[in-house]
Formats: C-alpha cells, sequence, structure tokens
C-alpha cells in the first residue's frame, strides 16, 4: 500500500473537527484524572469515564477505556491490566480514550500522580517532556514515523528512562480510520501529516514498577 493511501481521508473529514475531537477527548482525560481518588479501584475509574463521556454525548468509543494504576502502568494496551486494583496514596495511573465526536476520532492519554512519591512525579513529567521532544522533531525536521521512534528512544535513554517499543502510534480520521489499514507509526518511513496520525510515548521507570503514558494528534 503506498504512503499516499495510508494517509487517505474520507469525505467528511476536517482538520477543524480533528481538532473539536481532540479537545473533546482532553476535556474528558482531565475530568476523569481530577476525580479519581486513593481508594478507587481501576473498574470503578472505567464507569466513571463512561458516565462522563454519555453526558458529554460523544457518538462513540472506538477504542476501549484505558485506565491504569500503578503496575499496571507499565502494561501495553494490549496485554490485560494485572487483578483490579485499588489506587493507594502515594500512586500513579494514566488515562487513554479513543472517542469519537461529530464523526471523528480522538485519541488521547496523560499520566498523573496522587501523593508525593519524587519518582512517580518525575516519571509522569519526563514522559511528557520525551513526548514534547519528539513532537518538535517532528515539526521541524520532516523526520518520518520511524526516526521519530529511533529519537524517542534516544531521548528516554538520555534522560534515564526505558521507552517501551511495543508502544508504535497509529493512525487516526473520520471514523473509522481502520479501513486505511495504515499500520503503526514506528514503521511508517515518510514524514506523517499533520492531524492524521497518534504519537504514543510510553515509558518505564529503570528499577521500580511502574511507568507513564502520554499520547497526543501530531498536529
Amino acid at each position: 500500500m503506498n504512503s499516499n493511501l495510508k494517509q487517505a481521508v474520507g469525505e467528511n473529514f476536517s482538520v477543524e473537527a480533528m481538532h473539536h475531537a481532540r479537545t473533546m477527548t482532553w476535556k474528558v482525560v482531565d475530568e476523569v484524572a481530577q476525580k479519581i481518588r486513593p481508594g478507587m479501584r481501576e473498574s470503578e475509574a472505567n464507569a466513571l469515564c463512561k458516565e462522563i463521556l454519555h453526558e458529554l454525548g460523544m457518538d462513540r468509543i472506538w477504542h476501549p477505556i484505558l485506565i491504569r494504576f500503578g503496575e499496571n502502568t507499565l502494561k501495553t494496551f494490549k496485554q490485560p491490566p494485572q487483578a483490579d486494583p485499588q489506587l493507594a496514596a502515594n500512586d500513579i495511573f494514566f488515562v487513554d480514550l479513543g472517542v469519537v465526536w461529530d464523526r471523528h476520532e480522538g485519541d488521547a492519554g496523560a499520566t498523573f500522580v496522587v501523593g508525593d512519591d519524587p519518582g512517580m512525579k518525575a516519571c509522569a513529567e519526563a514522559v511528557k517532556t520525551i513526548f514534547a521532544e519528539v513532537e518538535q522533531h517532528w515539526r521541524t525536521t520532516g523526520a518520518g514515523g520511524k526516526a521519530l521512534y529511533e529519537y524517542a528512544a534516544q531521548r528516554a535513554e538520555a534522560l534515564g528512562w526505558r521507552l517501551n517499543v511495543d508502544i508504535k502510534g497509529h493512525r487516526v480520521s473520520d471514523f473509522p480510520h481502520a479501513i486505511y489499514k495504515a499500520g503503526n507509526l514506528s514503521d511508517y518511513e515518510e514524514r506523517p501529516d499533520a492531524c492524521l496520525w497518534i504519537l504514543e510515548i510510553q515509558i518505564a521507570h529503570p528499577t521500580r514498577p511502574f511507568g507513564a503514558f502520554y499520547e497526543d494528534l501530531l498536529g
């Protein structure tokens, strides 16, 4: 499949609608994170998220809600969670949402910390820093998707973290993007166009059993 087809869009595609989907998805991520408290279980956080999504009038969820606490922050999207953990007083968690708004796909994720564990706070900040550096690299160099993830690995290592190379980024579009069979961003040799790709970054603490995740739309 050539690159044009990998970056194809439907007749109803709109950059403005993609930005709206992004804004709404981030709104839910932040609102859910503000309401998650120590003692809550992952399943309860998922239920809370579903309520908020319905209240805000989403079209549908296009990938399962993913809220991970503690050690589960090391797991990838496709790995099942370990049990149904409770959030501790000093803990780390992330929220990852893929939601359709006005027929366009939003996908956003971020990591949050409760309590005052300095290692967890540093991890949550580091993943945002790495994401921002890779996004800036995309904007300024014209790097392709594969090169972006090579750069992400370099920056993670330089900052003292381990990049999870099984998290690879992906297409979004007017729903459903899957018909374009574009594959992973980390396998895409050319420069990804704006408003069509999600950059995902997941890192792990070098010695402790937790990690952090951040994703957003390029463009």
